[in-house]
């Protein structure tokens, strides 16, 4: 039995604008297409979000490759490097020769995320002049995440404007509704616009350029609708348009079509974006009196959006008397909206959504986790395995990679496309840390579906096992294994070529080790004896002196970690060794090394000495260049806090008040001028949440929440983590 008013809890955090707030644009979809609108509920005035959330319109089918006119092949991109006396070729960006470093550029570039089209209001003035944004007045704006529905209000010389706006809950498609007495003097418009994709590591979707290097044109017009081609280079796709009482389209200039209302002050129309033109379904299809049903749609947006509420979990801070309460429930709540939104689809998202692109709109797969695991943790395991999926896919190309650098089963990609192809990254090529990932979403599914889980993924937790167990390289002086070098941690301050035996990522090799062993007995399997050498046999977590007290180290091969500034910034990875990954309680398994004999982490953290830990938690909270740090890194230190038993620093982590742990207007997690969307920090955010509310194995409920009597939390439906 529900005990929590969800539909109270999401609407008191409607988003609320009252003017042109850059950073304040709102969105519609639903996961797997979004469009962002402006304070007009359209994509009226695409320039004054320019710096801010930008007015993007993406799916997950619309990508984009200019012409290879060079003939690059992905073989000038491959470098080799010594790695324990052999020769291992990695996809990096090259600085010289040229024809390399071009190969690098392109391969980086091409795929690229395409933005779709730009669905605006055009106004006009008395005078006949073009409407600029300090022309509306009384503006006003609200999304409620309830129902997913858009309502935008403004006044232009005495003249009033509604419109409504709601994306279908199915199709790659929005409606909309509008009504003013502007439609029927003829000054209210719909205009499209079809932009160039910049090529560039972001791209707004206002690229307005290079008219000539793509064609669109009107395939079939009518007085209730229209389709419209646009082709560019590599890829076609069509608007497929319907709308109520009458129209007209033309194309008024190269890409720029204007939909002009025959009659009346109440217009209803429907887009669809679709990669073919014989997808004629749109959202709101035409209903009863030859009208779009803007009705229709919003009714099963609204059937949607309510499924999702309440078939998840729920998390209620009403009645904390610590000022933070709503401000942190608000975040919650629109990290939840967003979620859904913009990364509810069937392949790893960017790190941006569907807004717009950041690394040219590819997905990080060591960013997946953050991006999706909260699926699982809030009772919305399916929408997990929507993107888990996708590893099936493009299982070749991480067999490929392993194959290619020597190792056992598959190596998984960093940045990628939706065929699974290999970006070329300096940093990218590597990372190990996105290589366990699969194995603990995977957990994640089995914890919540049981043994059909097991028998859908366990060939791909497998190969994954093994390409752990082979990179792993045996040192038979020091009779251990050691990860790296040719390797670049989490915290991404440390060259490739001399750093070994990062703390993270050892503790997070042996978990995800042992939990792959787990599942083979699980299906009556015997031990992968190979595995089960490295689980054993892994070298120690690193450890050194600090102002004399024992810490643990990011790194074995980095002795001045603490002492030198570059250290101190960026991820503090050595954290997530007790918070993303749990402290597991037993036995320590004995390891000899060398004439020591030194206790082992058979299972992650398994071992952990929680005194040294709370200690380097300590020296890293007062000493960490925090402003460096990104926005799933304050989601990450409260998840350590909270396995710590420190519920109070897990809510000043999540609530630090630097900028790349700022929560805009919209709910997006801001970071600087570049990103100003980061979802990885929303993503974080309720899988801390979870940890620290249902806890993990063994914990019982609530360890991240104060007991100090100012905090009152009702929740329900969240899911234990491991």
């Amino acid at each position: 039995m529900l005990s929590i008013d969800r539909k109270a809890v999401v609407e008191r955090h409607k988003v609320v604008n009252t003017g042109f707030d850059p950073m304040g644009a709102v969105t519609v979809g639903n996961g797997r297409f979004a469009m962002t609108v402006d304070a007009t509920g359209l994509q009226s005035f695409p320039e004054a979000y320019d710096k801010g959330v930008p007015l993007g319109t993406q799916s997950e089918w619309g990508w984009h490759s200019f012409v290879d006119t060079a003939g690059y092949k992905f073989s000038e991109v491959l470098k080799e490097y010594t790695i324990h006396g052999r020769k291992v070729p990695y996809a990096v960006q090259w600085s010289s020769p040229e024809r390399n470093k071009k190969a690098a550029d392109w391969f980086r570039q091409n795929l690229h995320r395409l933005q779709l089209g730009n669905i605006g209001l055009e106004l006009t003035k008395k005078d006949g002049s073009r409407v600029v944004v300090g022309d509306l007045e009384a503006v006003h704006q609200e999304l409620n995440c309830w129902t997913g529905e858009v309502t935008s209000r403004f006044v232009l010389e005495g003249d009033t404007v509604d419109v409504r706006t709601v994306g279908d809950p199915v199709r790659d498609g929005v409606s909309v509704r509008v009504r003013s007495s502007l439609l029927s003097k003829g000054r209210l418009k719909i205009r499209v616009r079809l932009p160039y994709p910049t090529g560039g590591f972001a791209d707004d979707g206002d690229n307005w350029g290079n008219e000539g290097g793509h064609e669109s044109k009107i395939v079939t017009m009518g007085s209730m609708g229209a389709v419209i081609r646009h082709d560019l280079d590599t890829t076609s796709y069509f608007l497929n348009m319907k709308w109520s009482g009458g129209g007209s389209i033309i194309e008024k200039e190269k890409h720029y079509f204007l939909v002009s209302p025959e009659k009346g002050d109440e217009f209803e129309f429907a887009v669809l974006f679709s990669r073919d033109r014989g997808s004629d379904g749109v959202a709101g299809d035409v209903v009863g009196g030859g009208r779009v049903g803007y009705a229709a749609t919003a009714a099963g947006s609204a059937e949607a959006w309510k499924d999702y509420w309440m078939k998840g979990a729920m998390v209620d801070l009403s009645g904390s008397t610590d000022p933070r309460a709503f401000e942190l429930e608000r975040r919650v709540v629109l990290s939840q909206y967003l979620m859904r939104v913009q990364e509810a689809g069937d392949m790893p998202p960017q790190e941006t959504g569907l807004t717009y692109n950041s690394w040219y709109g590819k997905p990080h797969l060591e960013m997946h986790w953050w991006h999706a695991a909260h699926y699982a943790l809030w009772g919305h395991p399916e929408l997990l395995e929507r993107s888990l999926d996708w590893y099936a896919k493009v299982v070749g190309g991480a067999r490929e990679i392993a194959q290619r650098q020597g190792y056992d089963g598959v190596r998984w990609q960093k940045m990628t496309d939706p065929q699974g192809r290999e970006s070329p990254s300096s940093v990218g090529a590597f990372l190990i840390w996105q290589q366990p990932h699969f194995v603990y979403m995977a957990e994640l599914c089995y914890h919540v579906g049981g043994r059909p889980v097991l028998e859908k993924y366990k060939d791909l937790v497998f190969e994954t096992a093994d390409c752990m167990a082979s990179y792993a390289w045996y040192d038979a002086v020091t009779r251990r294994y050691i990860l790296g070098p040719g390797v670049i941690p989490a915290q991404e301050r440390f060259k490739e070529d001399s750093t070994f035996n990062p703390c993270f990522e050892l503790a997070y090799w042996r978990w995800a080790l042992g939990v792959a062993q787990e599942w083979r007995r699980r299906l009556g399997l015997e031990p992968d004896s190979k595995w089960e050498k490295v689980i054993r046999e892994l070298s120690a977590l690193p450890e050194g002196k600090v102002g004399g007290e024992e810490l643990y180290f990011p790194t074995e091969s980095a002795g001045d970690a603490y002492t030198n500034p570059r250290y101190r910034g960026d991820h503090p990875a050595v954290l997530a060794t007790c918070g993303f990954l749990p402290v597991v309680k037993g036995e320590d398994v004995v390891v000899k090394r060398e004439d020591a004999v030194v206790k082992g982490n058979y299972m992650g953290t398994k071992g952990l000495d929680t005194a040294m830990m709370r200690r380097t938690f300590d020296w890293i909270w007062s000493n960490w260049s925090w402003k460096e740090a990104w926005g799933w890194d304050f989601p990450m230190v409260a998840m350590t806090a909270t396995r710590l038993g420190m519920p109070e620093k897990a809510i000043d982590a999540l609530l630090m008040p630097v900028q790349k742990n700022t929560y805009l207007r919209d709910g997006h997690n801001y970071q600087d001028e570049r990103l100003r969307c980061y979802l990885p920090g929303n993503g974080g955010l309720l899988s801390a949440i979870a940890l620290m509310c249902a806890g993990y194995d063994g914990s019982g409920a609530e360890p991240g929440i104060p007991k100090n009597g100012k905090w009152k939390v009702r929740w329900e439906g969240l899911h234990p983590a491991p």
